[in-house]
């Protein structure tokens, strides 16, 4: 294991560094990635950002992106990076199982594995941990990692703070969520005090929809949502077809889960959709209720209480059977 003395001494010169995420990234996983990034070049590092896969169109915009390799489309450029590198980099995930194929190859490589994340049950394969559950985002631990850890603050410039403000906005719902607290808006001030125009990144993530997209949430509100009262629980289903008919790219499906729990009565909202290789399934909660022990003891997965995900191998019918038959389990949870 490394200590931050020894991580320090290290970073004092400049080195190869691999920075990689969870496959399907958002805001917090390439805001993080971005912001750490723009921070690692301005003291000469040959960093380079590693996703995946693909990830919305919303975050093109973001400083840095255009340097961003795609796992699946340059595996070759990637795997040679990640073979070369001393120091890897490994944001807003905590298993190597979240990097799909990557994670052979960086759990092989002999290179330093730093782990920043704030999700539960983190694996043992990282040399260095700044991990805490109760961050409200990935990007808010890198912040406090440059600023407290490595005493560079200084060095939050404005494309870093404009990747740090993105991340910390949209894994925290807009500031809404409970774990947002009084030090997380201290942190988002000293951004935009360094350069993030906070107005202006709203905009570019959260009105740059298409007008498929817009159809398509359309459609599932008023054709896919269904709502179990005896629950307080709401579902949104989405087939393949209803993928392919509304010409849905990655990012599409992003929040609308959100819409659900949006309803004064609902504790419980799914967004369960047919994927080409297996159905997958995002939850949400209100207050205490549990939404990642039901994505990790049924589906294959885990999260955050209030917001998780999993999936499933069964047809999507059977899916959406299975977890309506889970909710009895629940049901004190849901109704009290």
């Amino acid at each position: 294991m490394l200590d931050l003395a020894a991580l320090s001494d290290l970073l004092k010169q400049p080195q190869k560094i691999v920075i990689t995420t969870h496959h399907k990234p958002d805001g917090d996983a390439m805001g993080s990635s971005l912001g750490l990034y723009n921070y690692l070049i301005q003291q000469g590092h040959h960093a380079k950002v590693i996703a995946p896969t693909d990830y919305p169109d919303f975050l093109s915009w973001l400083p840095g992106n255009e340097n961003v390799i795609v796992y699946t489309e340059s595996k070759e450029e990637a795997a040679a990076l990640i073979a070369e590198a001393k120091l890897i980099f490994c944001l807003d995930f905590n298993a190597l199982s979240r990097i799909n194929e990557m994670g052979d190859l960086v759990g092989s490589s002999s290179a330093y594995k730093i782990m920043i994340d704030h999700h539960l049950e983190p694996a043992d394969f990282d040399d260095y941990r700044r991990w805490d559950i109760n961050a409200c985002a990935t990007a808010q631990l890198v912040y406090d990692f440059i600023v407290n850890e490595l005493k560079h603050p200084e060095l939050i410039n404005k494309d870093v703070a404009t990747c740090l403000y993105t991340g910390i906005m949209t894994d925290s719902a807009s500031f809404r969520l409970p774990n947002t607290t009084a030090g997380v808006h201290r942190i988002v001030a000293n951004l935009i005090d360094a350069g993030a125009v906070n107005w202006r990144i709203h905009e570019l993530v959260y009105n740059s929809a298409s007008e498929n997209r817009l159809r398509f949430l359309g459609h599932c509100l008023a054709n896919c949502l269904e709502v179990l009262p005896e629950y307080n629980t709401a579902i949104i289903a989405v087939s393949k077809q209803d993928l392919d008919r509304f010409d849905v790219e990655t990012g599409d499906t992003e929040g609308v889960v959100n819409y659900a729990l949006s309803m004064a009565s609902i504790k419980l909202a799914a967004f369960i959709v047919e994927r080409t290789d297996r159905v997958k399934l995002s939850l949400r909660s209100k207050e205490e209720f549990p939404a990642n022990e039901i994505c990790k003891k049924y589906f294959n997965g885990g999260g955050h209480r209030n917001a998780a995900g999993g999936h499933s191998d069964a047809p999507l019918p059977e899916v959406i059977e299975q977890f309506k038959q889970i909710l009895p389990e629940y049901k004190k949870l849901l109704i009290q």
